[in-house]
């Protein structure tokens, strides 16, 4: 399993309609690639700005490519991004998932 990571930041004013928007852009698109497992969407405020990082699991880079490119290195950005992002990473990370051990029950309350 395949973990990618990206980070970007907006201005708290702009928090809220930027999560909404890239729930409707890049966590939809990542949903609908085949090989996707999910997507975690993390936002904390730091100072003036909301960072706001992505955490999607992959069955495999082969499924990361299919949604990312062949390279998958490079971040992928949507139109309407640039009007609320005040900080974005131009790369995004991957990381091999070597163990997990979640408590399922728990995260759905």
């Amino acid at each position: 399993m395949i973990m990618r990571t990206w980070r970007g930041a907006v201005r708290a004013e702009d928090a809220d309609r930027y999560l909404e928007h890239q729930g409707d852009t890049g966590v939809r698109e990542y949903r609908e690639t085949t090989g996707n497992l999910g997507v975690l969407v993390l936002r904390r405020t730091t100072g003036d700005l909301v960072e706001v990082t992505t955490v999607s699991l992959w069955e495999s880079m082969d499924a990361v490519k299919a949604f990312a490119g062949e390279d998958p290195e490079v971040a992928k950005f949507y139109p309407g991004d640039d009007d609320l992002l005040a900080e974005k990473d131009l790369h995004a990370d991957h990381f091999e998932v070597v163990g997990v051990d979640l408590d399922l029950a728990a995260l759905s309350r």
